[in-house]
Order: structure tokens, then C-alpha cells, then sequence
């Protein structure tokens, strides 16, 4: 008998996942620890105009399949009207089947439009007008998308040289209701650019990060004084996590003299060796580290995405726009050496790590077991499937290797890492895969029969893991 698609029991092959879904998982809410939401749509709580506006606007993974099915780029991020745009992603959508796009557009449009249709070229026009009338009411403000999914946390990925002042602005306005209903908004430090001093906008990105704190940063010290400024300013508005997306940890051996003298070298633009700039996003990283275990923070290192790929499509539409690929960088000894050198003096704080490259996945696994001593339960954290990763087999992939070299009962789980309020299906995605293993195991007698137990588990990996991990 043939299964219909996407039916209440999508992904859940025994009674038991089933159960442990329905019973446990559906249940809980949301805490969505990374993501580039955008702040000033959740504080005006704008009303988007269409579908198109909802759903492809910044959308780099429907992007890439849209190319890739030979659709003209006026239809991705060009002059075409959003209809016409809508139009062409429908016409790809079922050139995407085995692709997570297929189940993650299709449970989109189930989730928050109840729409159960299938969609392609021929429901098009009638999904299109279906769906872009419901998001002009307000029950389909993004604050409603979100209350829709039970989402109750989002952190948002910030710029330090960011004022927050949206941030500022929603909390104050919950404040003044008294309104604990809401979903709770808190920003999410990332300081890369202060980092990657190869870049040729550094000495420009200092220059504006010396107006916001009012003082002249012309040494090593004094940029260490101005991003603990900003990390104090984060940490008044709730922020407890910050974030970085590097190809690879940087920790080479250094003095902050050393450091120094290379810092000087940029503001007299005098060209840095490749040794140098590694030299000085060693100092900067471990400084980092430090501020965020003095300050009580969450530190998440994203590794291993080969970014820009297409210096043509750079040129003409910038970063983010979908040209980005799994890189191959050797991440053991660098990440050891850097988590051990904070370690090593009682500074390293809960740090979750991620990776883009499933070679790595074991790697990651057995490296987070070095540094949890005890302290916390779940110290240092295996992320979830990342970006190329967070579908299927690679969620699989991961739980299962983590199960294997770690504890997964103590795993803060899923994150939608994504600028779509349309994304959060995501976490129901995980969550059946998650029971779907749990309930093969019990059938299998690979686990005993306890379903309140691992019941619990499983609403400690969705929810409770991650409220506790966080503080929030």
C-alpha cells in the first residue's frame, strides 16, 4: 500500500516513532538559537505583500536549484515581478523531488497555509493568490508565522557595529505590555570582520567600529577595548551567544605584541604576509574566547564553508546570493589547540561547533568529548546538520555519530539558520527524523520499551536541552 505524501505521519516508519512524535515532540516549542531573522520585521511585525516576498526574497538555496534548472537570474534575484518569479520557482519545484526543498516547501505551505496541494507550474496561480491573501491578514504578521510554529526564542546574527536599537525598541515595547506571550528576540554577537584582517574592508570596518565607541582604536589594545565595549553593550540587551562562520579555527602560536605590530602594519598599509594574518586572528580569537567565558556566553564556531565561489555572480550580486560551497580545510589540531589553550586556564566557555564537511562529522564528535570536564552537562556541543547538511541523511548522519562518541540525550538540538520566517517546518523536519530513529531502536529491542523516558529524551533534545543550555 502506498503511503499518501507528506501524510500525519511523514518520516515516522514504526507505531513507536509515531507516539514519540505525536505524543512528545510535536509539543514543544521552539528555541531557534541561530538564525538571520531580520529585527526590524519582527518589530514592526510587517505584513509581507506576497508569497514571492515571503518566500524567495534572500532565498539562496531555491536560488541555486532555480539556476540550476536553467532559469534565467532576472527570475531569481533580477527585474521580474514577483509573480513571474513565483512562477518560474514553481515550474522547478518538481525538478526538485529527493532534494529537502521538495519536503520543506511542501510542509511550508502545509504548516502555515494549510495548502495540501502539490505545487508546480499547473497550482501555481491558485497557490499564489491563496497564499499571498492569507499573509495580508494579521493572523500572517511575522510575529503571527512565528506564534504559528510556537516558536519561543530567536537569536538573531548581529554585527557588533550594529546600535540593536530594534532590539532595543521590541523588548521595550513588551516591557511596557506586559506581554510574556510574545516570541523573545535577543541579538547574537559576530565579530568576523574584526577578525579577518586579509579582508580589504578591515581598515574601514575599525574605522566605523572607532565612531561607535567614541575613541581612536590605533593599537592591539585598544581594538580588544572596543569590541569588549560593544560585547557589554550586546550583553545589557540579553545577548549570552555569539557566533562566528569561519573556514577554519585560527591558533597559531602569538604574543599581543606580535599581534600588534601586525595590526600597525594595516593602518601604515603595509602589506601583511599570510603568516601574519593568521598570526593576528589567533590573538583576536583566543581574546574572544576569553571576553565570552568572562562574560557567561555561548560561543558557536560554523567551520568549513567555501564562500564566493563565482567571482562573476560576486561581482554582480554580492555575497549570500548562493555560490557558496562545503570546503576541505583540516579542522582537528587548530580547533584542539584553540579549545585547549582556553581550557587550560578555566576559560572556555559552553561552545557549540559545527561543520559543513560530513568528512568531518566523527572528527566533531569525538573533539567536543576533550572538553566537556564536568562542569556543565553538555559543555561543548556538536551542532546540528549544517546549511548543505540539514536534510535528511545528514541530520541521520549526525544524531548517529553522536550517539555513537557522545551523548545525544544531552543535545540542544535543532536551529533553522535561515532569513526566512517561512523556515521553522525545519524543526518538525529534525524532530521526525529524531523519533523515527529512537522508535526503530525500541521496536528493534536495541532500547527498552519506556516511552515515558525516552519520551522525556526526546522533548529534552527539541526544547529543554536548549533552555537550559542558554539560560533563557
Amino acid at each position: 500500500m502506498v503511503k499518501e505524501f507528506l501524510d500525519q505521519d511523514f518520516l515516522l516508519k514504526t507505531k513507536t516513532a509515531q507516539v514519540l512524535y505525536h505524543e512528545y515532540a510535536s509539543k514543544m516549542p521552539i528555541i531557534d538559537y541561530h538564525n538571520h531573522l531580520p529585527p526590524d520585521q519582527i518589530l514592526n511585525d510587517i505584513n509581507f505583500n506576497n508569497l514571492t516576498h515571503a518566500w524567495l526574497y534572500g532565498d539562496h538555496y531555491k536560488w541555486r536549484a532555480m539556476r540550476t534548472n536553467g532559469i534565467n537570474e532576472a527570475y531569481c534575484t533580477g527585474e521580474k515581478t514577483d509573480f513571474e518569479k513565483f512562477e518560474k520557482w514553481a515550474e522547478t519545484v518538481p525538478y526538485t523531488m529527493r532534494n529537502p526543498l521538495y519536503h520543506w516547501s511542501h510542509l511550508e505551505l502545509q504548516r502555515y497555509f494549510d495548502v495540501k496541494e502539490i505545487l508546480n507550474a499547473g497550482s501555481a496561480k491558485s497557490i499564489y493568490d491563496e497564499c499571498s491573501a492569507k499573509l495580508q491578514t494579521p493572523e500572517y504578521s511575522v510575529r503571527g508565522l512565528l506564534k504559528k510554529m510556537n516558536v519561543s526564542t530567536v537569536c538573531t546574527t548581529d554585527d557588533p557595529l550594529d546600535s540593536l536599537e530594534h532590539h532595543i525598541a521590541y523588548n521595550a515595547e513588551l516591557k511596557a505590555k506586559g506581554n510574556h506571550s510574545e516570541v523573545v528576540m535577543l541579538p547574537a554577537f559576530r565579530p568576523d570582520k574584526f577578525i579577518l584582517i586579509d579582508n580589504p574592508n578591515f581598515a574601514g570596518y575599525l574605522e566605523k567600529l572607532s565612531a561607535i565607541v567614541g575613541f581612536e582604536i590605533n593599537d592591539y589594545a585598544s581594538l580588544q577595548k572596543a569590541l569588549r565595549s560593544r560585547a557589554d553593550f550586546f550583553a545589557a540587551q540579553g545577548g549570552k551567544v555569539s557566533d562566528h562562520g569561519l573556514e577554519e579555527i585560527y591558533a597559531d602560536d602569538f604574543t599581543e605584541e606580535q599581534a600588534d605590530a601586525v595590526l600597525k602594519k594595516v593602518f601604515q598599509n603595509i602589506a601583511i604576509t599570510d603568516k601574519e594574518a593568521r598570526l593576528f586572528k589567533s590573538a583576536i580569537l583566543h581574546f574572544l574566547g576569553v571576553m565570552y567565558s568572562e562574560l557567561g556566553w555561548i560561543q558557536q564556531f560554523h567551520l568549513g564553508a567555501l564562500r564566493n565561489n563565482n567571482k562573476r555572480a560576486m561581482r554582480l550580486l554580492g555575497p549570500d546570493t548562493g555560490w557558496d560551497s562545503i570546503g576541505d580545510w583540516s579542522q582537528a589540531k587548530a580547533l584542539s589547540k584553540y579549545l585547549g589553550k582556553l581550557d587550560e586556564f578555566d576559560q572556555l566557555s559552553k561552545t557549540i561547533i559545527y561543520n559543513l564537511n560530513p568528512a568531518d562529522n566523527e572528527l566533531m564528535a569525538t573533539m567536543i568529548g576533550n572538553f566537556n570536564d564536568g562542569s556543565v552537562a553538555g559543555k561543548v556541543q556538536w551542532g546540528s546538520g549544517w546549511w548543505f547538511l540539514d536534510q535528511k541523511d545528514g541530520m541521520e548522519k549526525q544524531i548517529n555519530a553522536l550517539s555513537n562518541m557522545g551523548l545525544l540525550s544531552r543535545f540542544v538540538g535543532m536551529l533553522t539558520d535561515s532569513r526566512s520566517f517561512l523556515s521553522f517546518p525545519r524543526h518538525e523536519y529534525f524532530r521526525r527524523i529524531l523519533c523515527n530513529i529512537y522508535g526503530n531502536d525500541i521496536e528493534n529491542g536495541e532500547l527498552p520499551n519506556d516511552i515515558p523516558y525516552i519520551g522525556k529524551t526526546i522533548q529534552d533534545i527539541c526544547f529543554n536541552n536548549a533552555k537550559t543550555y542558554f539560560g533563557f
